[in-house]
């Protein structure tokens, strides 16, 4: 079975990370995997090295807005790409499609319309509420060809909305959980005190970490502005802050959280540590690690902190409660609630017995419900449903005797 797989973007964010993972997973004897991505991007060549062929798209250029001028130009961007991309589909004949976004649903469904090609629209994002996101749901519909495939029952709801309520047989929705690599990320404690030694800390000093891109979304101005009153009661505390700022104008953030930091007096108690390739590692010398998202999907970055057997504080928004149990296996807090978000990190830091229940409930749950194992089974089941359920009578009837040969 052919599978094309497309990526809007050539930049690595988790979406990516969820890609990467079912490549290097996936069975190469049942399936054969083709990736289509922007040219000369780090994705395409993190997909060659992983042995996987590519072809070269143009960058698509599209995101919500309210302003005409900028939809208009993103409409423009997206009939170039569809344009190309038909092309490519047209190349390849593959037997399904699986689109890594809502933006690559749509582009795919657009490019194969009349192909009888079916297409996974894998959904990383919650809608937001938007005129937009009405007219996603139409296109949707407007072939028995799509698969809606969410990361969590928050994006499943968010996606189906009022419209799709009555229309779950013209597009039905799939909801797949994401995985995390229980050998990368797992309890230890010889990381632990490396990293710490590796920034100056000693064993015992209190140190809190929020690993994600820079991005207002992931809320860390307002956890520097928590961590304020944290840092005023417990002297010798410590923030990491791991990640670079990734798209639009995140630059300018990113200088922001360093401003803020400084005026409210606790620049030294706020340590930059930009993109890490041993967030493994330095998992392993947090305390307590915070996921402030204003919303989230289905963070990866959760399901690391709890398999890495570190207490893990996060917003309940989004899938975010698909994951984490309230004084069970993390700690849940209102979104953009800074007097709550800091009353929690005062409490975690405060009782070790609480933070290492915590942790180890993280880690038994990590294992009994999102390795990687069980998700490549869902995937490669949804894979064989769609594409028994694209086969003509012709084809069903030659596989079945393929398979009756097979058997004698």
């Amino acid at each position: 079975m052919k599978i094309l797989f497309y990526n809007h973007t050539g930049t690595v964010s988790g979406a990516e990370r969820v890609l990467l993972m079912i490549l290097g997973r996936l069975d190469r004897d049942r399936y054969e995997p083709v990736v289509v991505c922007p040219e000369n991007s780090r994705l395409m060549n993190m997909t060659r090295a992983a042995g996987v062929k590519t072809r070269g798209l143009q960058v698509l250029e599209a995101r919500f807005t309210w302003r005409i001028d900028r939809i208009f130009r993103y409409l423009l961007s997206f009939a170039q790409v569809i344009r190309t991309a038909r092309y490519v589909v047209q190349d390849e004949e593959p037997d399904a499609i699986h689109a890594n976004s809502i933006r690559a649903g749509l582009v795919m469904s657009a490019a194969t319309l009349g192909l009888r090609v079916p297409v996974i629209w894998h959904a990383h994002d919650i809608l937001p509420r938007h005129p937009l996101s009405t007219a996603i749901r139409l296109f949707a519909c407007t072939t028995s060809q799509n698969r809606i495939l969410a990361v969590s029952h928050a994006v499943a709801d968010r996606f189906r909305g009022v419209l799709l309520r009555t229309l779950t047989h013209r597009v039905p929705i799939t909801v797949i959980h994401n995985a995390v690599d229980l050998e990368r990320f797992q309890p230890n404690a010889d990381a632990g005190e490396e990293i710490r030694r590796e920034l100056d800390l000693s064993a015992t000093q209190p140190v809190v970490g929020i690993v994600g891109q820079l991005t207002p979304r992931k809320g860390q101005l307002e956890l520097i502005e928590a961590f304020a009153q944290v840092a005023g009661e417990i002297p010798d505390s410590l923030l990491l802050i791991i990640g670079e700022p990734l798209f639009n104008r995140d630059e300018e953030y990113a200088k922001k959280l360093k401003q803020v930091a400084q005026s409210l007096g606790i620049a030294d108690r706020v340590c930059f540590l930009g993109n890490r390739d041993d967030v493994p590692n330095v998992m392993q010398g947090l305390d307590v690690l915070v996921v402030n998202s204003h919303q989230e999907p289905f963070a990866l970055t959760v399901l690391e902190g709890l398999a890495s057997g570190t207490a893990v504080l996060a917003t309940a928004v989004g899938g975010t409660p698909e994951m984490v149990r309230h004084g069970e296996n993390g700690y849940l807090v209102s979104g953009r609630d800074r007097a709550e978000l800091s009353d929690a990190i005062l409490t975690l830091l405060r009782d070790k017995n609480l933070r290492g229940q915590l942790g180890r409930n993280g880690r038994y749950d990590a294992i009994a419900k999102f390795s990687i194992e069980r998700f490549m089974k869902e995937i490669e089941s949804i894979y064989r449903r769609v594409f028994e359920s694209g086969k003509t009578p012709q084809h069903k009837n030659a596989a079945a005797f393929e398979v009756k040969l097979s058997a004698d």
